[in-house]
């Protein structure tokens, strides 16, 4: 039984992990993808891999097989976006549980491939519940991904959009999520991040993780909330796939951004929402 939460497991496991010098590896354990340098190349290559679990993160009968292919795909993407990256290929291993037709799988993979990434291989197995396991690799110009580690203090902290919309499994926004991958670029490109992820477990776990990597804290007032949803469901949700990241304080931001608060020095993971400790109560899949 692990008696500890999913951050203190990963941060268990990445200092018990030694990457040699020489082994290209920029970036390891700890981001939303790891960071790869091929000797000579101008490109970085980003590699992430997600879980899609069924009664974990979808049920059949609420998620159309379309819906479940489509989805095992973009939450993948969405790392790739939170890095300013562009996807390359992927690859699937997907469990298939009793009950499933031809017909289901066949749609599922309609989905997958609707993002137009293409699929190079993967795994096929059988399993009481259907399980998806999704490797996406992609590229950034070298020396340029966009990661949790970069915040300053003074820095603004935004959101790309209203929270708390995927929290019922029937929501669009859970069925759907549609991967930031031209935002993550913009970001990348023209307004110079310093930090970004994406929000996959609940804005009050994922701004604590990226306060934690820029060894900083952060004040926020509430954020943009998802019509229909509640306060709660906007900060400890989850599932949104929307980008959170800080940019230098008078960086002029185009619209649909929203401002949330300011990075500040202060004990690295501490989050204030109205100068009030924010205990980060976002989806943990080890509590």
């Amino acid at each position: 039984m692990v008696k500890h939460g999913e951050v203190e497991f990963v941060e268990r496991l990445r200092r018990r992990v030694r990457i040699p010098a020489n082994s290209g590896v920029v970036l390891g354990i700890g981001d939303d993808c790891a960071i790869f340098r091929p000797r000579g190349s101008a490109e970085d290559l980003l590699f992430t891999t997600d879980l899609l679990i069924e009664d974990v993160h979808f049920q059949r009968s609420t998620h159309r097989a379309f819906d479940v292919g489509w989805k095992a795909l973009a939450r993948g993407l969405s790392d790739i976006a939170a890095m300013g990256g562009d996807p390359r290929f992927c690859l699937l291993s997907l469990a298939i549980a009793p009950g499933i037709t031809a017909r289901w799988i066949d749609r599922f993979y309609d989905g997958l491939l609707q993002h137009r990434v293409s699929l190079v291989g993967g795994d096929v197995a059988r399993a009481d519940k259907v399980t998806c396991d999704i490797v996406v690799a992609g590229a950034v110009p070298r020396g340029t991904a966009l990661r949790r580690d970069g915040a300053r203090p003074g820095d603004a902290i935004y959101v790309s959009g209203p929270l708390g919309g995927a929290v019922r499994f029937s929501s669009r926004k859970h069925l759907h999520p549609e991967p930031r991958l031209q935002l993550g670029r913009v970001l990348r490109e023209r307004l110079h991040a310093t930090a970004c992820m994406d929000i996959s477990d609940g804005l009050s776990l994922d701004l604590h993780r990226l306060c934690q990597a820029s060894g900083l804290a952060a004040d926020i007032t509430t954020p943009p909330i998802f019509r229909g949803a509640t306060l709660d469901e906007a900060l400890h949700g989850g599932e949104d796939y929307e980008l959170l990241f800080t940019l230098p304080p008078r960086t002029r931001v185009p619209r649909g951004l929203y401002r949330i608060g300011t990075m500040r020095k202060g004990r690295a993971g501490e989050v204030l929402l109205d100068g009030r400790p924010l205990a980060p109560l976002g989806y943990d899949h080890l509590r």
